[in-house]
């Protein structure tokens, strides 16, 4: 197990799975749910959105596939919210590493760069979406 050097508290939004990930649910994710620092909020609606990745220091995004978009990642840096993400698909053409987040190799290095969220501006975060290089279909989202 990866241990965080501070303190925090990590919510988990994403629905219950249905087979055949049931089972890696309950035997690998649940266990970890309980933990104090941990809170499991399933999926949450379109609505609650803004308001929770507002309220997050950052948004971690540990994608092990390569994932075509990613539309999370552009709707938290449209609040304001740096995103810690794996190298993985979309990320490094959606995240500006070291602006808009951090770009991870691993477990480790995203552990490191929730030790260095202070030196990320949310302000510029959201600047970075609003911009003329952000694509026109970002912009609708907020």
């Amino acid at each position: 197990m990866h241990k965080i050097a501070s303190p925090a508290t990590f919510a988990v939004c994403d629905e219950v799975p249905c087979n055949p990930d049931q089972e890696y649910f309950k035997t690998e994710i649940e266990p970890l749910l309980s933990q104090a620092h941990v809170e499991f909020l399933e999926e949450i609606s379109e609505q609650q959105k803004p308001g929770f990745l507002s309220g997050a220091k950052a948004l971690l995004f540990p994608i092990d596939w390569s994932e075509p978009f990613g539309l999370v990642m552009i709707e938290a840096m449209a609040c304001g919210t740096p995103v810690i993400a794996f190298n993985r698909g979309s990320v490094p053409e959606v995240i500006d590493h070291g602006v808009t987040g951090y770009i991870c190799e691993d477990v480790q290095d995203a552990i490191g760069a929730l030790g260095r969220l202070d030196e990320l501006s949310r302000t510029e975060v959201r600047t970075q979406f609003e911009t003329a290089s952000a694509p026109e279909r970002w912009r609708g989202i907020t």
